[in-house]
């Protein structure tokens, strides 16, 4: 029997739209639902506009959808029918939408959309901002799932590198001239590999010495445009004369991430590269599969090209696409160097492991059955990561006789390469291991600080003090007089003050650990 889809409920009240529901429905894997309240309302307003005109309503047709993917296609048209209700759009071209959706999403996510349909009231304007912030929907999913799996795969590829670590060491300063996102991925990329005995046997590698720059930039990206994302999917439709800002303003951060996905296709290309050339050359049907499959350098390059080509001529939505399928290239990329440490970091013994074999620990000593032979001391979250991607390619049937030896290699290529596919069932899960490799590391924990407190540097504190001393001399200067308050209140004196919703005040009880008065 096959697995219930989840409900996406669209126009209710209070609802809020999201990249990863767009995400969902444009790949089949959630159905989309219209809130009942939301018809009513698009309803009466329709009868209301009858009544003041019977003027035509113009049609677009959404010949544009033939450049785009099916699944960016579902997504404009999912992102066009949410504007629709905010806008209290006629019921008609609601209905209309919203039936063309059903129509290629409801049974399957492999149907084509229908390109001659029409869609009353709808401007190619409206349709070109519905279109790009649906391709950015998707771009914004798929960005930030990437964000987290680079970091893991650069780990693994450090590991079958032996390479220098020394540049992840880089620590917040305090004062605000560090880069937080860089020190955040240099700080994971030292939790996969704490404990490591494989790391710091070669010298300096640029794919491997600029990972916290590289990966730092493409997470600051992806957070901006996951902010500029979610405002377009929970806006109504703008004048038409307002349609191209708008259009312009999303493409601004689009391009950014254009050259963000540039630079991690590259440096993983780059480390994948070294892996194939200096650690498996040895083994020619399997490094030159992935030399054959791997999208190169050359080909981003062209492809950047193609979209900054794109932009200049102020072709929004194929500029849209192109930074679309930049990002699906790079994902391909950064597949095959997780593919190319993996086999390295196991060998080929792996295809002849059964589920009950014995798999890399902790401390490597443990051996399996077959063998006996000692395996290598690898980083803690390493280990981990490479554990979970075994059991889930054990649990795959992968034949193992000696005369289909590149059919077996194939098959757990293509497997492998399924695990990393954001579509996949089990790739949530994957993302949600990975995630917790990094957050329940002893070396991450850090003291909870409550809700709107923060601490301050000592180079910070110096410039608050002499700035606060200038204040407090001004203040006094014309009479003012000290006065000290309580640093909390009783919830019912502030409540008179500030009323129930205000978000001025923290309630200590949300808090999981006690705070206690600095003495």
């Amino acid at each position: 029997m096959a697995e219930e889809r989840r409900v996406v409920t669209v126009g209710g009240k209070g609802s809020s739209f999201s990249s990863s529901s767009v995400f969902e429905i444009a790949n089949g894997l959630s159905r989309l639902s219209i809130d009942s309240s939301a018809l009513s309302k698009v309803s009466s307003s329709s009868n209301s506009k009858t009544n003041k005109t019977n003027a035509p309503t113009e049609s677009a047709a959404f010949s544009i959808l033939s450049n785009l993917t099916p699944e960016e296609a579902r997504a404009s048209l999912v992102v066009l029918l949410n504007k629709l209700l905010l806008s209290s759009s006629t019921s008609q071209a609601v209905n209309q939408l919203y039936d063309l959706i059903l129509k290629d999403v409801s049974s399957s996510s492999n149907l084509q959309i229908s390109f001659d349909d029409t869609i009353n009231g709808v401007s190619p304007g409206d349709f070109s901002v519905a279109a790009i912030a649906g391709i950015s929907a998707i771009l914004d999913h798929r960005s930030s799932t990437l964000s987290v799996i680079v970091d893991a795969v650069a780990a693994l590829s450090c590991e079958a590198l032996g390479a220098d670590i020394s540049a992840f060491n880089v620590n917040d300063s305090g004062d605000g001239s560090s880069a937080k996102d860089v020190v955040s991925v240099a700080a994971d990329l030292k939790i996969f590999l704490n404990g490591s005995k494989f790391v710091n046997r070669e010298s300096d590698q640029p794919a491997v010495s600029g990972v916290p720059v590289v990966h730092g930039k493409f997470r600051e990206i992806c957070r901006l445009l996951h902010s500029n994302t979610r405002v377009q999917l929970n806006s109504a439709i703008v004048s038409n004369s307002g349609s191209s800002g708008t259009a312009s303003a999303m493409c601004t951060t689009l391009f950014s991430l254009a050259v963000a996905l540039k630079d991690l296709g590259n440096i993983s290309y780059n480390r994948a590269k070294h892996i194939v050339d200096s650690r498996i050359a040895g083994d020619d049907e399997f490094s030159s599969m992935l030399r054959k499959e791997c999208p190169r350098p050359d080909q981003l390059k062209a492809l950047f090209a193609s979209l900054v080509s794109a932009h200049s001529e102020e072709e929004y939505v194929k500029f849209s696409h192109d930074v679309s399928s930049l990002l699906v290239m790079v994902e391909q990329i950064v597949s095959r160097e997780a593919l190319a440490a993996f086999f390295f970091l196991e060998g080929r013994d792996f295809i002849g492991h059964t589920p009950g074999d014995t798999c890399v620990g902790e401390d490597g000593a443990k051996a399996g059955k077959k063998g006996g032979k000692k395996k290598k001391i690898l980083g803690k979250g390493t280990t981990a990561l490479v554990q979970i991607l075994k059991d889930r390619l054990l649990s795959m049937p992968i034949q193992t006789e000696p005369s289909q030896t590149v059919m077996v290699l194939e098959n757990l290529v293509r497997t492998f390469l399924l695990l990393l596919d954001p579509k996949d069932l089990g790739f949530d899960t994957l993302l949600k291991n990975v995630k917790d490799i990094v957050e329940s590391n002893e070396s991450r924990r850090l003291p909870k600080l409550p809700k709107g407190t923060r601490d301050f540097a000592k180079e910070q504190m110096a410039i608050r003090e002499k700035a606060f001393s200038i204040i407090v001399e001004v203040f006094k200067r014309h009479g003012a007089a000290a006065l000290d308050t309580p640093a909390f209140e009783m919830r019912e004196t502030l409540m008179g003050k500030y009323g129930e919703d205000s978000k001025l005040i923290y309630d200590l009880a949300d808090q999981r650990r006690t705070a206690l008065p600095m003495t």
